[in-house]
């Protein structure tokens, strides 16, 4: 395989929406044949991409999992930065992807921030992906599936598969599920939740050790484990999840960069 035909990820934020010094809001940036995307864009994660030398104006896909500000509130900051009128001259159209209900919730921002958030028609694109009919996308030679995950009643994980055989898998927010651990079957690496421990579960959201269930089931071969929050972070997440999963196992942390 080429180094350009590698994909390239950053874990832009690996917290939550509690605001946290180390850790950023869920944010995760891929480079695939020179094209950049992301999925979600908690708050800050425009000022962490740019920290990390990554141009806002590059992005050409930007995906949400679901509607909640921890995943969705630097939308705002986007659009709104894209009317930048030396940004705005040179801007080539991009696509905002996600579940039913995205093309509803971009009008209700922009109605909402009027008119800062208005750009010419031609330069957005939305595309509503519904996981009860296992939609799919295709993308620059990258094929996208998505299924619902037990979190939000739009909430969706996504997979991405390329043209040599490699598999990526990101979660976003969600509890045990039958459906993830099917979109994630021997996944090269699985990008996955562990928001509380033990003895403090929250309906919606795993624990390291379910994590390691998910990922020992899907049969994935490296686990990457993300959106902490503080009483997580006070514990040995690592040896928790290690307890069912045998594989490759990463606690992330923001800048981590992995190649695929």
């Amino acid at each position: 395989m080429g180094i350009n035909e590698e994909i390239y990820i950053n874990i832009v934020g690996s917290g939550t929406g509690i605001p946290s010094g180390n850790r950023g809001s869920p944010c995760i940036s891929i480079r695939w044949h020179g094209h950049w995307f992301v999925f979600d864009l908690g708050p800050g994660s425009l000022r962490a991409l740019t920290a990390m030398g990554i141009k806002f104006e590059l992005l050409e896909l930007i995906w949400i999992t679901h509607f909640h500000p921890d995943h969705t509130a630097d939308l705002v900051h986007f659009l709104f930065a894209t009317k930048y009128p030396k940004i705005l001259n040179i801007r080539k159209p991009f696509k905002l992807a996600g579940p039913p209900g995205l093309k509803n919730f971009i009008g209700k921002l922009k109605e909402a921030f009027a008119p800062s958030l208005d750009l010419p028609v031609e330069l957005i694109h939305i595309a509503e992906l519904d996981t009860l009919h296992q939609a799919t996308l295709e993308w620059n030679e990258l094929h996208f599936k998505v299924c619902s995950t037990r979190h939000t009643k739009e909430s969706m994980a996504i997979r991405i598969d390329n043209n040599r055989g490699k598999s990526l898998v990101y979660s976003g927010d969600t509890d045990v599920s039958e459906d993830l651990v099917t979109l994630s079957k021997n996944a090269d690496v699985l990008i996955l939740e562990a928001s509380f421990p033990e003895g403090e579960k929250v309906r919606g959201h795993l624990t390291p050790a379910e994590a390691g269930i998910i990922a020992k089931e899907a049969g994935v071969k490296r686990l990457i484990l993300t959106h902490f929050y503080p009483e997580c972070l006070a514990t040995e997440i690592g040896q928790a999840c290690r307890k069912h999963f045998d594989g490759e196992i990463t606690v992330a942390s923001d800048h981590l960069a992995i190649v695929l």
